[in-house]
């Protein structure tokens, strides 16, 4: 199993965040990572992309030129990453950012109101935690179990509420992505 990975948006949107926490429990489950990001100088504001590999077998290159999956958090993402989606591949995205969406009929896709959502759990901020959520719902890419311990470690114990409103974000994206 090798499942090549884009994660698009306006810098700010916590893209790079989603790969990284992708990749940090990839690796906790023993799969193969591989995390590349790439931004401009205007970094919050700006676009945002990072390309993540999770494989049983070793990696070849970390550069994602056909993505299995793409998240798109707003409609430029949507614009330069959807054309190169692998056919059957996967793109969840962001309607609250993508009036326009995107119109192949060769993927699977997923749209949901992304920032509402993430504002009925309590902070756009946790979005990106959505996003994730989404992803292993429809591809158990990686364990809930595994993101979870990942972002717990992560977070410590300092503000706890905001832990329980990532976690909530996850598991609300795994309902949706489970659809």
């Amino acid at each position: 199993m090798t499942k090549e990975l884009i994660c698009a948006g306006f810098g700010g949107q916590g893209v790079l965040t989603i790969g990284r926490f992708l990749a940090q429990a990839g690796m906790a489950e023993g799969k193969n990572v591989s995390w590349l990001p790439s931004y401009g100088p205007e970094m919050r504001g700006g676009t945002a992309n990072v390309s993540t590999v999770i494989s049983d077998e070793a990696i070849a290159s970390p550069i994602v030129s056909y993505p299995d999956i793409l998240v798109a958090l707003n409609q430029p993402s949507i614009e330069k990453f959807a054309p190169s989606i692998r056919p059957g591949g996967i793109l969840i995205y962001n309607t609250n950012m993508c009036p326009h969406g995107c119109k192949r009929d060769d993927i699977d896709i997923i749209s949901a109101p992304m920032v509402d959502i993430a504002k009925e759990i309590g902070d756009q901020m946790v979005l990106n935690m959505l996003a994730i959520g989404i992803i292993i719902g429809k591809t158990e890419i990686v364990s809930y179990a595994a993101m979870e311990k990942d972002l717990t470690q992560y977070m410590g114990g300092r503000r706890p509420e905001l832990l329980e409103m990532n976690l909530k974000a996850i598991k609300k994206g795994i309902e949706i992505g489970k659809g």
